[in-house]
């Protein structure tokens, strides 16, 4: 069945035999539509949910098409994959790895947080399929430890959240060095306008797939939300770990400080935990995730930087501690929870300085999330009601042009004369100014001695006119003594 499935969609027969060691049944709905498209040569735009195995979308046509080419050489890539944080380079890479397994490529994943020469020494080799973050791939390139010659595929994964970090110079940086032939993918949870406009600009004519409405939640997880004070919101998180929720849950926070004190309330009212954020080594975060995974604590608490990349199998919960300022950001911390179809949780604890951030999210997700109260925590400050949840906002109808006024031009003789009606309202005016204009130029005269009308108002010499002539200039000082006869 599996065989069948998967080699229908025209995947080669050792990526078809890993995915089978995987356990892999069928193909996932992105699966089906995206993994023929690439193999054709297309480029695509895929919005999906996490969850609904999106990577092996575009991971094992990706190894397919590498299959036949040229062998690379001295720090040449053939696949670029840009993800924007570690964790979900870890992540990738693993997947590339596990679906080539029967593959005669060579792999690997670069981001910071490590030291750089390892990777600059494993890039001399050369690699079919590097996995990078874009501010470690610059510093690569920088260094002259790839090209990009042999390009042929370039994958975005998380377009969405790599344009929220702040890397859209990194990415109009690297761009520039790729060869403009080439595949180009993008695959992302949500699509809103900022990459749409991105991928206007690297894409070519793409086959759009949109799997699930955008910007909703899996109907497998249940939503609720807790109103609290925000003073109590750790109380009330140990309160509900320890009467209701024994297994492990993820917690996220806005902020790396309020990460790490909430892990120090956890640890000190008997709670193991720990914390991951962007201040963590990468050495650290890698150790909490795998500690995490092999169930060595109970809460990892994260900031939006790991929302997006943790792959963990069976999370039942997750809280979110502090709404997040984005709304779009709910759905990928939720999304942690109710993975591959099972069902899942996501609990928020909100007060009253938070419903702006409360109904930005359930206008997203399109409803109005239902709330319960814990005994013991109710909150002194009301959080206020929701409002109805209406439609997604249409975008508005650009305006139309403004036509081309024609320059105006004065009629040449008596409207009988030309055959044209006669002028009206502003023409009609504007020709009475040019006439009015044109009859005080021709009434002035260039004669100097005879200044008429306001021009003469203008010249001193014309404010007394002399009309016996010109009159007698007095002899000076000077003249006098010497007419004067001598004694």
């Amino acid at each position: 069945m599996t065989d069948q499935a998967f080699a229908a969609l025209g995947l080669a027969p050792e990526i078809v035999l890993a995915l089978s060691e995987q356990g892999y049944r069928v193909p996932t709905p992105v699966q089906q539509q995206a993994v023929p498209a690439i193999l054709a040569g297309r480029d695509v735009l895929v919005a999906a949910q996490t969850g609904t195995g999106k990577t092996a979308g575009f991971v094992c046509p990706l190894l397919d098409r590498l299959t036949a080419g040229p062998a690379v050489g001295i720090n040449q890539v053939r696949a670029l994959i840009l993800v924007p944080t570690r964790e979900l380079a870890v992540q990738v890479h693993m997947a590339v790895r596990t679906y080539g397994q029967h593959l005669n490529l060579r792999s690997m994943a670069a981001f910071g947080g490590v030291k750089i020469n390892p990777q600059m020494m494993q890039l001399r080799r050369g690699v079919d399929v590097l996995v990078a973050t874009p501010g470690r791939l610059l510093d690569l390139a920088a260094q002259n430890a790839v090209t990009f010659g042999l390009l042929e595929m370039l994958v975005l994964d998380e377009a969405d959240r790599m344009l929220d970090l702040g890397f859209s110079r990194e990415l109009d940086a690297i761009v520039r060095q790729l060869p403009r032939r080439r595949q180009t993918l993008m695959f992302s949870a949500t699509f809103p306008a900022g990459v749409r406009q991105l991928a206007s600009l690297l894409v070519h004519n793409p086959l759009e797939i949109i799997v699930d409405p955008e910007q909703t939640t899996a109907a497998n997880v249940k939503q609720w939300i807790c109103p609290v004070d925000k003073k109590r919101k750790p109380a009330l998180l140990v309160h509900l770990i320890l009467e209701y929720y024994a297994t492990q849950l993820m917690v996220f926070t806005n902020t790396k400080q309020g990460a790490d004190q909430l892990t120090r309330f956890l640890q000190a009212a008997g709670i193991s935990a720990a914390a991951i954020h962007g201040d963590r080594s990468q050495g650290q975060r890698m150790e909490a995730l795998r500690l995490f995974k092999q169930q060595g604590f109970q809460v990892l608490v994260a900031t939006d930087v790991a929302a997006r990349g943790l792959d963990i199998e069976q999370l039942p919960q997750v809280v979110n501690f502090d709404l997040p300022k984005v709304a779009e950001n709910y759905i990928h911390r939720i999304g942690r929870t109710g993975r591959a179809g099972a069902a899942g949780e996501a609990i928020s604890l909100v007060s009253a300085d938070e419903i702006d951030a409360l109904k930005a999210i359930e206008q997203l997700v399109q409803q109005v999330l239902p709330r319960e109260y814990v005994e013991d925590f109710f909150p002194d400050h009301q959080v206020p009601a929701s409002p109805p949840v209406f439609g997604p906002a249409r975008p508005k109808k650009p305006k139309k042009p403004k036509k081309p006024q024609e320059p105006y031009q004065a009629a040449t003789g008596t409207p009988a004369a030309t055959g044209a009606a006669p002028a009206r309202g502003r023409q009609a005016a504007a020709g009475r100014y040019k006439g009015k204009v044109e009859g005080k130029a021709a009434g002035k005269h260039t004669d100097k001695d005879t200044v008429k009308g306001k021009d003469a108002a203008k010249d001193p010499a014309a404010k007394r006119p002399n009309k016996g002539g010109p009159k007698a200039r007095r002899p000076g000082k000077n003249a006098r003594h010497a007419a004067r006869p001598p004694s």
